[in-house]
């Protein structure tokens, strides 16, 4: 029985970084490590730490309670935190600026909750750096291709159904014009009408 508790309470604290586990980024750019975590009974002196390779730590930092953003005890220069604690999602994630190709490799977001009898959890995901992201994957390639040549062929249908429409929008407003045209030359009759009665009743008064 008190190996179940033990159990339990070790998987009360969940450690998240989304549904993939992968990151791919540019050489020279800025990345996203995403990371998140849940606790069902609440956190107090939290202890969050983020390992490069498992062994380098990259970014230490301490949450005192879900009032309190979280502070910094020590980090890698190139490390930006970008999460919040306060707000709905603890988000515990980091940015690694100016990505070098020996930046590749597996990154651990570990969370230890002393609230939970220190239980302790982590996440990992593995960053892969490359030159152009056209190089990478000749399948993602064909199929950006394919969706940028998809969108400039939507792009013409939309020109050619907008040129369709103005053009029946245009034949409708010149058959309105004919309407008014052949309405108004029925008045014009009308009036030639009630002026030829004018005229025929005119004489019996003079």
């Amino acid at each position: 029985l008190p190996g179940l508790h033990v159990f339990a309470i070790a998987f009360a604290l969940e450690v998240s970084v989304g549904k993939t586990n992968t990151v791919m980024a540019l050489n020279n750019s800025n990345v996203l490590l995403p990371c998140t975590f849940t606790t069902c009974i609440g956190f107090q002196d939290l202890v969050f730490t983020w390992y490069f390779n498992s062994t380098e730590l990259i970014y230490h930092g301490k949450i005192k309670s879900k009032a309190t953003e979280p502070t910094l005890v020590s980090r890698n220069p190139r490390v930006e935190f970008v999460g919040s604690t306060t707000k709905k999602d603890n988000n515990i994630s980091i940015v690694l600026s100016n990505v070098e190709f020996s930046d590749a490799g597996k990154y651990t977001c570990h969370v230890k909750n002393p609230k939970e009898r220190n239980a302790q959890h982590n996440a990992t995901i593995f960053l892969t750096v490359v030159h152009k992201m056209v190089e990478t994957d000749n399948t993602v390639t064909l199929i950006i291709v394919g969706v940028v040549g998809g969108l400039i062929g939507l792009l013409i249908l939309f020109m050619l159904i907008k040129r369709v429409v103005l053009f029946i929008i245009k034949k409708t407003q010149d058959g309105k014009k004919e309407c008014l045209v052949s309405s108004s030359g029925n008045d014009n009759t009308e009036n030639g009408l009630a002026g030829s009665k004018a005229e025929q009743k005119a004489p019996p008064k003079a």
